[in-house]
């Protein structure tokens, strides 16, 4: 509380996003941590997480008071206009300090709460390395599990576990851990139990202009020789050939070709952390375009760059997996490992591996390439205020936008939908949970984050059917078990549903899937109501002593949506009322309670057709304290 100057301010505007003429007046509170604004009639409340926010800037002053825009990392963009100068200099003030801590134990992880009953513990261990790398068939013949890195003594950056060339001896790893940036050596990352090839990650070598080394010869050729039907290996640099060339000036770059036999390299062009940010700036500037023209936004989303960089990551992965299929092993580096190897490392393996393609084994997936070998979440996420803005790039953005890139190409393939991207992205951010804090496996264990903090596994195993893609079709990983997507321009698409999901307001537009996953809800529980039906009428059959079809037929002829309607007409009294509103909406008790169709209400009907009457003598047979409903559902297609 000790950063909050001003915790409550009265009659502020919230502008509308697209329409700053419209307003909702209100008051604004200031929490540790949130920032809510409660309009006037204290209908609608909306809340700004501390964490979430990006930037926080002063507009220049009008004539109805002082305009404070606040970005936010989820791409939303809320404008306020505070009467008073001075309440919106302490606002900013304190909203600039709680939204970027200068300590990371001040982060929202470790004093956040769930109101689930949820411990925190759970959902820290659903993840295992020996386990994962057992399911690729690792430990074998020709890969070893080593413990030189148990203390992180070889490479703080990596996980304890690494699993290398069965015949790299130790001398060879420790050799090639001090010719690479920062100590990261070659390790195994995903292994194809098929055809024995291998995907391998590791940093830049400190090759410069004619340095070598030995020992990091030798264990690129253990690595090939791990792949006993390949005759050579690639050797992938993730970046373009002059940022590599630029890096030889400074004693590292890529490997020498004439040092390394049977290998092949290729470089692939995605380019470097400070330009994916610029990129990601023109792309959030673009979309808070006020009602912009059809060329304008084209030529906006062109000019930015962004599709085009999703498209060299995909293409990237895309060769890795290739390669793999075909029996060929591949290394995998980038400058020191930890962004552009992330994205193409862990978006082959979901290419080429079903189980990635899972909601346990995408979090496996994030587990292994991002957690545990290093990605630097609270530098690249600016987490705090003592991170360099220079560190800070949408890497992690990125790879979540290219599996929805592959989704789209392969909506049944994918267990998961869209939410579930979307959630875990946000979560990223906002540091309501314990996962992503820390930039390596060590940070987080000197922390003690899985005693500390929720994680955020739990929490989405908690809340499963919300993240379920209800196309997901099961057998498709036997029909397909590689992905392959096109990745022609054409089939790179703008993410409206991540960038543009406030564009309505302040509240994010509902997603289609959940609409569909609502609707299939509700006919597999109308499904469910027509087989207890048919189970109580197979009961009244044998109680009467008549053929289930005989009863049926004057069932079936009694409920067609005919005769209800002439039975309507022709009875004002009669109590049957089919309500299709809310049996589409589920509401079977409220509408049992409106209107109930029971045996003796039908009996008791001053008209009946002869579909009635065959009706009512069977239930005059029937026991009065057999309790059967005998209300249908209306048929889906009937409504309107």
């Amino acid at each position: 509380m000790d950063f909050i100057k001003t915790p409550k301010v009265d009659n502020v505007k919230l502008l509308e996003r697209y329409n700053a003429r419209k307003s909702t007046l209100g008051t604004l509170y200031l929490t540790t941590t949130h920032l809510i604004f409660v309009d006037a009639q204290g209908k609608k409340e909306t809340w700004v997480l501390h964490m979430h926010m990006s930037t926080i800037d002063r507009l220049p002053l009008t004539t109805g008071g002082s305009p404070l825009q606040i970005r936010c990392k989820d791409f939303r963009c809320v404008t306020f206009v505070i009467p008073r100068d001075r309440d919106c200099q302490d606002i900013t003030e304190s909203l600039q300090q709680l939204s970027h801590p200068s300590n990371i134990e001040s982060l929202y992880a470790f004093d956040f709460s769930l109101n689930d009953d949820i411990q925190k513990s759970f959902g820290w261990h659903l993840y295992d390395t020996d386990t994962e790398y057992l399911r690729m068939g690792v430990p074998s013949t020709h890969w070893a599990l080593t413990n030189m890195n148990k203390s992180y003594e070889i490479c703080d950056t990596y996980p304890r576990n690494l699993y290398v060339p069965a015949s790299a001896t130790t001398p060879i790893l420790v050799g090639s851990s001090k010719f690479r940036s920062r100590g990261r050596l070659p390790v195994l990352s995903y292994l194809n139990r098929a055809n024995q090839a291998a995907i391998c990650r590791c940093s830049q070598p400190l090759a410069g202009f004619s340095a070598r080394c030995v020992e990091d010869e030798q264990m690129l050729h253990a690595i090939l020789k791990a792949n006993p039907k390949s005759k050579y290996m690639y050797v992938v640099d993730t970046r373009p050939k002059i940022n590599a060339m630029a890096n030889k000036a400074a004693g590292k770059g890529f490997e020498n070709e004439n040092y390394y036999s049977d290998i092949k390299f290729y470089f692939c062009g995605i380019e470097n952390i400070h330009v994916m940010r610029n990129s990601l700036q023109k792309l959030i500037d673009l979309c808070e375009m006020r009602n912009p023209s059809m060329s304008a936004f084209l030529t906006g989303l062109e000019s930015c760059g962004w599709l085009k960089h999703i498209k060299s990551v995909l293409d990237t992965a895309v060769f890795i997996a290739k390669a793999v299929r075909d029996g060929t092993s591949v290394l995998v580096h980038c400058s020191d490992g930890w962004d552009r190897t992330a994205q193409t490392c862990s978006l082959s393996g979901l290419i080429l591996d079903p189980y990635y393609r899972t909601v346990q084994g995408f979090q496996a997936l994030i587990e292994k390439e991002w957690l545990s070998f290093g990605h630097k979440f609270t530098d690249r996420c600016g987490l705090l205020g003592t991170v360099d803005s220079k560190e800070v790039s949408p890497v992690f953005t990125q790879f979540i936008e290219s599996v929805w890139q592959l989704m789209q190409q392969f909506p049944c393939a994918f267990q998961f939908n869209d939410r579930f991207l979307i959630t875990i992205h946000d979560h990223v951010y906002s540091c309501q949970f314990g996962t992503f804090v820390g930039n390596c496996e060590k940070d987080r264990l000197d922390l003690r984050l899985s005693e500390r903090t929720y994680s955020l596994w739990g929490y989405i195993t908690k809340h499963m059917t919300e993240y379920l893609n209800p196309f997901y079709k099961k057998s498709y990983e036997h029909q397909e078990p590689v992905i392959m997507p096109n990745t022609s321009p054409q089939c790179v698409k703008f993410w409206a549903g991540m960038y543009n999901r406030y564009e309505n307001g302040i509240h994010p537009r509902e997603n289609i899937v959940d609409i569909l996953s609502s609707a299939s809800d509700h006919c597999a529980s109308l499904e469910d109501h027509v087989q207890l039906l048919e189970k109580r009428i197979t009961q009244v059959c044998k109680l009467l002593g008549k053929p289930d079809q005989v009863i049926e037929k004057k069932l079936n002829g009694f409920l067609s949506t005919e005769s209800l309607d002439q039975v309507s007409d022709d009875n004002n009294d009669l109590p049957l009322k089919i309500n299709k509103e809310l049996i589409i909406n589920g509401d079977t008790e409220k509408q049992q309670s409106d209107g109930e169709s029971t045996e003796k209400d039908i009996i008791n009907s001053n008209k009946k057709s002869d579909s009635e009457s065959g009706f009512e003598e069977m239930s005059k047979s029937v026991p009065e304290d057999l309790n059967i409903n005998m209300t249908l559902p209306v048929p889906l297609l009937e409504m309107r």
